[in-house]
C-alpha cells in the first residue's frame, strides 16, 4: 500500500504573512495577473475599501517580475509609485518594501480625507529641452526631473530660476541617476520610480 502523499509545506514568511493580514487584508496581485492600468486601478480601489473599513495594516503581493523582461516587474514599479500619491491623498499613511514582491502599508484613518492633501502634485512647466539627453524622455518624466530641479534650487535659496537654470540642475539629476537606473526597454519607468523616491524625500527633509 503506497504512503499517502504529504502536503508541501507552507513556506514560512507566507505562513507569517497569512497569520499576520489573513485574506481581508491581503491583496494579490500576482495571482491576479492584471495589466499595470488594471493593477493601479485595483489596487487603490482595494486600499481605498480597506481604509474605510478601519483596517490599518495590508499586504499588497506584486510579485518580483521573475518571469517579466529584464527580471523587473512592471506592476510592481506602478505600484511602488502610485503609494507615493495615495500617502500625499491621505489614503496611505505610510509604507516599505515587506519582500522583494510585496509591499506592507499602513492605512490612513478615515478622517484624514477630510484634512487637506499634504501637496497637490502640479506639473510644473517644462521649457522644451536644449539637452539631447533629456530631449529624449517622456513629457512625464521630464515633468518629474523638473520638479525634483525646482526643489533642490529652492534649498538653495533660488526663488525664480530661469529655464536654463532649471534645465542645467535637471541635467545635473539626470546625469547622477542614470547609472543607478540602468539600461533596458523599461528604465525610463526605473528612472520615474527614481525621481519619484528623490521628491518624496525631498519634500520632507
Amino acid at each position: 500500500m503506497a504512503a499517502p502523499r504529504r502536503r508541501s509545506p507552507v513556506p514560512l514568511q507566507q505562513a507569517f504573512d497569512e497569520a499576520r493580514f489573513g485574506m481581508r487584508g491581503t491583496l494579490n496581485l500576482r495571482a491576479e495577473m492584471p495589466t499595470v492600468e488594471q493593477a493601479k486601478d485595483r489596487c487603490e480601489q482595494w486600499l481605498r475599501l480597506r481604509q474605510i473599513e478601519g483596517v490599518t495594516d495590508v499586504l499588497v503581493i506584486t510579485g518580483r517580475g521573475v518571469g517579466s523582461v529584464g527580471g523587473v516587474s512592471p506592476v510592481r514599479e506602478a505600484i511602488a509609485a502610485l503609494l507615493p500619491s495615495l500617502r500625499r491623498r491621505n489614503v496611505v499613511r505610510g509604507f516599505q518594501e515587506h519582500t522583494a514582491g510585496s509591499f506592507v502599508v499602513q492605512l490612513a484613518p478615515v478622517r484624514a480625507l477630510f484634512e487637506t492633501p499634504r501637496r497637490r502634485r502640479e506639473k510644473p512647466r517644462v521649457a522644451p529641452p536644449v539637452s539631447p539627453q533629456l530631449a529624449a524622455l517622456e513629457p512625464d518624466t521630464l515633468a518629474l526631473l523638473a520638479e525634483l530641479a525646482m526643489l533642490q534650487l529652492a534649498t538653495l535659496g533660488v526663488r525664480a530660476p530661469t529655464d536654463v537654470i532649471v534645465e542645467d540642475e535637471m541635467l545635473r539629476q539626470f546625469v547622477a541617476l542614470s547609472p543607478a537606473v540602468g539600461g533596458g526597454d523599461d528604465a525610463e519607468a526605473r528612472l520615474q520610480q527614481a525621481l519619484l523616491r528623490a521628491i518624496e524625500e525631498a519634500e520632507t527633509a
